[in-house]
């Protein structure tokens, strides 16, 4: 699944009303989870955090722009914070399987949208911007919405989308697209501030003013203070004391977790906390944070002890949590602070027990279906390959394979994870053809909307068992390898995998080729069969070799 997170600022922070009709404009978008609101009196500025599929949420950011344009008069707002908008900054975060540049598509339709829509003039910034000297947020809001009117004026200052006219009521708003900020805090068993600034001056990226071994100020030939670069790239920090905790804190921002992760920085803090006799006593994430983020350091921290990586990723995750110590000050909730965790529904089908599974699967509903057992198919092959592989990895007369077996835990918890997402999106695909199918269809134009919106959804309902299908190919890939190496006292888990995987392939084929019936377009369905039918045939070949084999050794 595609995630991306947005978080629009509104230039409104005492009006519950008014932030209410925001929020309630971003709930009415399906597919949209909508994080947090926080409100701030003093800027009169509020942050709105929503996080959903890359469509849907890209509406949700719509509405809520509307909704502040029609309810924010920008004539009247007074506060603290920078701003030049109703809808002052709205950025695009990639979280999950998005790149930057599709982030910047959806800033540019977003824009494109609101401009044209409703003529606010629009900037685009950061990884956005049109311009150079537009990508810095600073200066695109210069003189902010008092000289707006002006700059109306001016040719340099066309907007991106919409009229260069001065909207009184709206002002302007800028639109982005940015990496994910981490917001990252590590606490210290001191009370001096000064220690841990002097700490966060070494790992930021700006660095500190350098001095020479008389601890006087190196300057160049201008007589300017030469500045010495940090350890970290991407890293942002301050050091100070924190009154609830009692204890000084370094706090850190990190704007691009991918170039420097946060237990990186925390293992070089805890070495230069260690040498000025200092200790870490552990740290805080603030916020939610992307899966992949915590992930990494989970990872980071198993390599370290030389422990599988082929486990559940909230095993993972836990070992990050002890591991960087992130309970210290604060509760750290994996399904609460963890984006993808969070904005999983109760009702999805992989939360449920398996008696509660079977027991929908019973009645006369008809999703889910053969389409989620499929998957769960796929995802118990996964996990069995798994956990043969971890019964081999350790283990005496093995050690040739352990290699291998650690590789093959981790495709196997990878193959477990895609197919426990296919569970919930085979229902989801069904619905999506029941809501085409009650489409109205009085007029010709409301006819070819039905009709092309059936036609969408049903090839999405194709495509999903058809990624089943793929995914019952790689699993019993993987449980053929795994029965040759693996522990033979698993041996008959392996073949069980290979045989799962099998059942899995036949199941999903049968649910591609049910649907194919209503699909027009006769090159695409053609193309679709034959991809799922040499598919199967693997599968059914592998499948019988691997089950032969196991039946010949044991």
């Amino acid at each position: 699944m595609k995630l991306v997170e947005c978080v629009p600022n509104f230039s409104e922070g005492k009006d519950k009303k008014i932030l209410d009709a925001i929020a309630a404009s971003i709930k009415s978008v399906k597919g949209v989870t909508l994080l947090d609101v926080d409100p701030g009196e003093t800027t009169n500025r509020t942050v709105f955090t929503m996080v959903g599929e890359p469509n849907p949420v890209v509406e949700a950011a719509f509405l809520a722009i509307k909704t502040a344009g029609q309810l924010i008069d920008m004539n009247k707002h007074r506060g603290a914070h920078p701003r030049m908008g109703a809808t002052d900054v709205c950025p695009f975060i990639p979280v999950a399987n998005m790149t930057m540049d599709e982030c910047v598509e959806l800033a540019h339709k977003l824009g494109k949208r609101v401009g044209e829509e409703l003529e606010i003039p629009i900037y685009f910034y950061e990884y956005a911007a049109t311009k150079p000297e537009w990508k810095n947020l600073a200066e695109v809001r210069k003189g902010e919405y008092e000289a707006l009117p002006q700059k109306m004026k001016n040719p340099d200052w066309k907007p991106d989308f919409g009229p260069q006219k001065f909207n009184a009521q709206t002002g302007a708003t800028a639109i982005s697209a940015r990496e994910f900020l981490i917001a990252y805090n590590i606490n210290l068993n001191t009370r001096d501030k000064a220690k841990a600034h002097d700490i966060a001056l070494d790992i930021r990226e700006s660095g500190r003013f350098a001095r020479d071994e008389n601890k006087k100020f190196i300057r160049d030939e201008n007589g300017k203070k030469i500045k010495k670069t940090g350890i970290f790239k991407n890293c942002k920090a301050v050091g100070w004391f924190i009154d609830d905790f009692h204890r000084a804190q370094i706090s850190i921002n990190l704007t691009n977790f991918n170039i420097t992760p946060a237990h990186l920085v925390l293992e070089k803090v805890r070495e230069l906390a260690n040498a000025k006799g200092l200790q870490v006593t552990g740290s805080e994430l603030v916020g939610l944070l992307p899966k992949s983020a915590i992930i990494e350091s989970g990872k980071y921290y198993l390599q370290q002890m030389g422990e599988s990586l082929g486990v559940p990723e909230k095993m993972i995750i836990e070992t990050a949590v002890q591991s960087m110590g992130l309970r210290d000050v604060a509760t750290f909730d994996i399904d609460k602070k963890v984006i993808e965790y969070a904005i999983q529904s109760d009702e999805n089908l992989v939360n449920m027990t398996i008696a509660e599974f079977c027991d929908e699967l019973s009645i006369d509903s008809p999703a889910p279906g053969g389409g989620s057992v499929a998957a769960i198919s796929t995802a118990m092959s996964g996990a069995l390959t798994a956990m043969v592989a971890n019964l081999t990895i350790g283990k005496k007369g093995y050690n040739h394979f352990w290699k291998e077996a650690k590789e093959l835990a981790v495709k196997g918890q990878t193959i477990k994870e895609r197919s426990l997402h296919a569970i919930d999106a085979d229902t989801q695909v069904f619905y999506e053809m029941m809501d085409a199918m009650r489409l109205p269809k009085k007029t010709d134009e409301d006819k070819k909307i039905r009709h092309e919106a059936i036609q969408e959804s049903t090839k999405k309902a194709i495509l999903i068992p058809l990624e089943t299908l793929q995914i019952a190919y790689d699993a019993v890939e993987l449980s053929a390898k795994i029965a040759k190496i693996g522990n033979t006292n698993a041996l008959s888990d392996a073949g069980v995998a290979a045989i799962n995987a099998n059942a899995a392939a036949k199941a999903a084929y049968l649910n591609v080729r049910i649907n194919m019936a209503s699909i027009e377009d006769e090159n695409w369905k053609n193309e679709i069969m034959k991809k799922a039918e040499l598919l199967l045939q693997k599968v059914d070949e592998i499948a019988l070799v691997a089950e032969n084999f196991v039946k010949g050794k044991i």
